[in-house]
């Protein structure tokens, strides 16, 4: 106990302070951040950049970001027809815009370009961690430009699965990228609620939206409903009130701030690249070839290749492959890893060679199978080993012993 009151003076020592060491904060991080402890959400938003080192620039970096989130949801999600603010009347869209106008102007044009994108981000946040509730629970506090726009605004609204297609990823195969096409809803989607209520899903869902809108060049990808639920949960479970309620504006930045470091991993022509996913994969087997020949060889006699089941674990960050408690644990050490995502490797090395045993004795099926559904495995574990193998890369202790809080 004695031990763990001291740990959390640490985080406390060093938030409190009007210049805060990042590094130092990134190494207690790296050990994990207490459950208990309230400064996750805040360390979490100084590690992905959104907060400045500086506390005193703090309230005009959140009042002038939260602020230009606002402006996105005015602006950017566009309705035609709908009645204008200024004048208080519908605009006759007859006038000078209707649905079947070629104008590259026409806000039905945009409308139904919007709805493309928006179709696949509604049926992938409806399944967003389906293992717990709390995306399916109302926000309690929900966006007011939405909620009192009549549904106007209401994402969910524009799409209809009774009648659009819908791709629906399969878990199988390369990672994400198996696609099958589907027509009806899925049992398992979560319900929108009543007018005046929005679910964390449906919150989701509008970060994502105005995320595509704004990055037209990459869009929507599958998969970055997964990066950006664990951040989003994170903000909005803040114990703080005065957190919580800015929770959306705030993972949008900060979720637009992770994908400028790991965007190439969703960008297929950046594949073979520096910074692209297949360079990533092949560090992974050349780590899990130096750490464990023999195991390496075993799945390279079977023909097992690392696209089978690492492209998953790395294009998302781990976050599908363990319960959402230990992806935050993970994310702690992920987040603060100075040279993001150098870790990374190494905790999926080192989940391979936790499986050692099984995959010596195991067929190709069986083994895909293991590696494609990781067994229920403590994380410590996975981080204690993980952080065994970057040591003996580096010949020397790079970390402290790996905290069991969370």
């Amino acid at each position: 106990m004695a031990s763990y009151k001291a740990r959390l003076k640490e985080f406390e020592d060093i938030i409190q302070k009007d210049e805060i060491d990042l590094k130092k904060l990134k190494t207690l991080c790296f050990n994990g951040i207490p459950d208990e402890q309230t400064n996750r959400a805040l360390c979490w938003r100084l590690m992905l950049n959104y907060l400045p080192s500086n506390r005193t620039s703090w309230s005009e970096t959140l009042a002038r970001k939260r602020e230009l989130y606002k402006q996105f949801i005015e602006e950017m999600i566009v309705n035609p027809g709908e009645v204008s603010h200024e004048e208080g009347e519908r605009v006759d869209v007859t006038f000078s815009d209707h649905p079947l106008s070629v104008n590259p102007d026409s806000q039905w044009g945009t409308f139904f370009k919007d709805n493309e994108v928006l179709l696949q981000i509604d049926k992938d946040v409806r399944r967003l961690c389906p293992d717990i509730s709390f995306f399916q629970q109302p926000t309690k506090y929900p966006c007011a430009a939405v909620v009192n726009s009549g549904g106007a605004k209401r994402l969910h609204r524009r799409v209809q699965h009774s009648v659009l297609k819908s791709a629906n990823v399969e878990r199988k195969g390369l990672g994400i990228t198996r696609i099958a096409l589907a027509t009806r809803k899925a049992p398992e989607d979560y319900h929108p609620l009543a007018e005046g209520s929005e679910a964390h899903w449906e919150v989701v869902e509008r970060i994502l939206f105005l995320y595509a809108k704004l990055n037209p060049g990459q869009g929507y990808v599958q998969g970055m409903n997964e990066i950006i639920g664990p951040i989003y949960h994170v903000f909005a479970c803040d114990p703080d009130p005065v957190w919580k309620e800015h929770a959306e504006a705030d993972c949008f930045f900060a979720f637009t701030n992770l994908m400028g470091e790991i965007r190439d991993f969703f960008i297929k022509s950046l594949d073979e690249a520096e910074c692209g996913i297949n360079r990533l994969m092949n560090k992974l087997c050349h780590e899990l070839k130096s750490n464990d020949h023999t195991v390496y060889m075993k799945l390279q006699q079977q023909e097992l290749k690392p696209q089978y089941y690492s492209f998953r674990w790395l294009t998302l960050l781990l976050s599908q492959e363990f319960p959402l408690p230990d992806v935050l644990r993970i994310w702690d050490s992920l987040l603060a890893d100075p040279n993001r995502f150098s870790f990374l490797i190494y905790i999926c090395c080192a989940m391979i060679i936790l499986l050692r045993d099984q995959l010596l004795q195991g067929d190709f099926p069986t083994n895909v199978k293991l590696l494609q559904s990781f067994p229920p495995t403590d994380v410590q574990i996975v981080i204690g080993k993980a952080v065994e193998l970057a040591e003996r890369k580096q010949g020397q202790i790079l970390f402290r012993k790996v905290a069991t809080y969370r």
